[in-house]
């Protein structure tokens, strides 16, 4: 078997996490259950270019035990687990071609060595995969039934490939799954980004000026836990109902600007292109904290601080110092890369279980239906949200109510009146 890891020797390790992991993902280990009956994905092989982490394991395990053939690769460079990538290969036989902390020629060539798989179905986290099968390998797209996309980065620049008219193939986004952003976007991403900058940094969030750049639902969940830890938050938008909503919800809103000048901490999380420019950065106070939670490291202008820069040292493991030739000090976190995977360990299991179940149903899906789909992105289909939502309540052991008949044929009437 072909592989490119750091190190099989860590293999142990990571199978010990990767079991651990497992107990926390009740939704994907019944599907995994019912894959390994059905076998919905027998013959099947599938490009993957997803965080290789604990999580990211358990769900090539299922698409393996549904009869898939699954090949991995990174989607960021720096979020790979090392420990985990060696137990897939050695553990379970399963292909992966990452390394934390690889450079972007690897990273591309990791992307490059998995497709030659030749893929019946992606799955992508960021669209790189997609983006270099529409731009170098567009021989692949013959073969190609259908893919999703975990993140809404990944979304934005396919619903871009739709509206040109250049997307190849049906793309299903699982980032618009209820049981996906409303949980892992807003929970998890409020919870590991805050992990990032703890084990990146240290400092005390109480009483710190928390900049948080956008206020989508990935801002909202870390705005109400850094607000929770102590934090006075103040949100920067472009988007007025957002901004607007971010006051509502008890925050301070003013241009980025404005939050430049006073602020101690910044995370960016809007998926554009520098956020954060030379124009805020010279308004910093010393010793002003930046780090990105959006999926590429571009939103801070990286090149900019470059420039105003006379010198830069790494003070701890995710931290570089870059300090101005005033004597000013700004420190950046992973390198600008996603601070919640770099940093730290990503989502929590118990999360990424729902984000994982819709990844891996829509997968079956799309091997049924696949080839009657139009080449547009599509969202999972409402009655699985429904039935992820549903396996996981069960398994948190929570009962709700039903709809009588009575009920039903009042939602479904327009006759009846006050």
């Amino acid at each position: 078997m072909n592989y490119e890891i750091k190190d099989i020797n860590l293999a142990e390790k990571g199978r010990l996490r990767i079991e651990w992991a497992e107990r926390q993902m009740p939704v994907l280990s019944l599907i995994k259950k019912r894959f390994s009956q059905e076998k919905p994905l027998s013959g099947i092989k599938i490009a993957a270019c997803l965080h290789i982490t604990t999580e990211t394991a358990n769900l090539a395990l299922v698409l393996k035990e549904g009869g898939g053939k699954v090949f991995l690769c990174a989607s960021n460079p720096l979020s790979t687990q090392d420990e985990v990538a060696a137990s897939l290969v050695q553990d379970f036989g399963i292909p992966v071609f990452a390394i934390k902390g690889e450079d972007q020629e690897t990273y591309y060539c990791h992307i490059a060595t998995v497709l030659n798989c030749k893929p019946n179905i992606t799955m992508d986290d960021g669209a790189d995969l997609v983006s270099t099968i529409h731009s170098q390998k567009k021989e692949l797209i013959a073969n190609i039934i259908a893919g999703t996309e975990e993140t809404t980065t990944g979304v934005i620049r396919l619903r871009s490939m739709e509206k040109e008219g250049t997307l190849g193939y049906p793309i299903i986004a699982v980032n618009d799954a209820q049981t996906k952003y409303l949980f892992d976007n807003r929970y998890g991403t409020g919870q590991s980004t805050i992990d990032g900058l703890l084990r990146a940094t240290n400092v005390l969030i109480a009483g710190q000026k928390f900049v948080i750049c956008g206020y989508g639902w990935c801002a909202r969940g870390l705005a109400k836990r850094a607000d929770g830890m102590g934090a006075r938050v103040i949100i920067t938008e472009v988007d007025p109902i957002k901004a607007l909503e971010a006051v509502m919800d008890g925050y301070q809103v003013m241009p980025l600007r404005e939050a430049a000048k006073i602020g101690d901490i910044f995370i960016t999380l809007t998926g554009d292109i520098n956020v954060i420019s030379k124009e805020e950065l010279v308004l910093m106070k010393d010793g002003a904290i930046l780090g990105n939670a959006g999926h590429f490291n571009v939103e801070i202008d990286l090149q900019a601080l470059e420039g105003l820069t006379e010198e830069k040292r790494k003070v701890r493991e995710y931290v570089e110092e870059y300090t101005f030739r005033n004597g000013k000090k700004i420190n950046v976190l992973a390198e600008g890369r996603l601070l919640n995977l770099s940093a730290a360990e990503g989502h929590p299991a118990s999360v990424m279980d729902m984000s994982f179940a819709n990844q891996a149903v829509a997968v079956e899906y799309l091997v049924k239906e696949g080839r009657n789909l139009q080449k547009r992105v599509y969202s999972v289909p409402e009655h699985l949200d429904q039935e992820i939502a549903r396996l996981k309540l069960e398994a948190m052991g929570i009962k709700i109510n039903q709809l009588t008949e009575e009920q039903k044929r009042y939602l479904s009437s327009w006759q009846i009146g006050t």
